[in-house]
């Protein structure tokens, strides 16, 4: 069955990573939905890239963390955080595009 990312997952975020990186977490709501995920290779550095409208070589990390049922992906910022025209300096605002994301889930596992 399709679900929406909002649908199996706790925390969709993205938070400040130092003055030049963003990072993205999806923390899944369990173990099973997690694994599901993971299995299906969906969620890679050109995913991520498309989201973003940036380029591939931009996404520094994809990394999927096992004991919290998350995975994390880290991209340079858009705008150096604090600078002349940046708008979100602690990077808590720019998750919005990973909630147009939808998984194949099978429900009985």
């Amino acid at each position: 069955m399709i679900k929406k990312i909002t649908e199996i997952a706790s925390v969709i975020r993205s938070k400040n990573a130092g003055p030049y990186e963003l990072t993205l977490d999806i923390i899944f709501k369990s173990p099973a939905i997690f694994q599901q995920v993971k299995e299906s290779k969906v969620i890679t550095k050109e995913l991520i890239a498309s989201l973003y409208h940036i380029p591939v070589k931009q996404v520094i990390s994809v990394v999927e963390f096992e004991p919290a049922y998350a995975v994390k992906a880290t991209i340079v910022r858009p705008r150096v955080a604090g600078s002349l025209g940046e708008s979100d300096v602690y990077g808590a605002q720019q998750h919005g595009p990973l909630l147009t994301l939808e998984f194949e889930i099978d429900e009985s596992k």
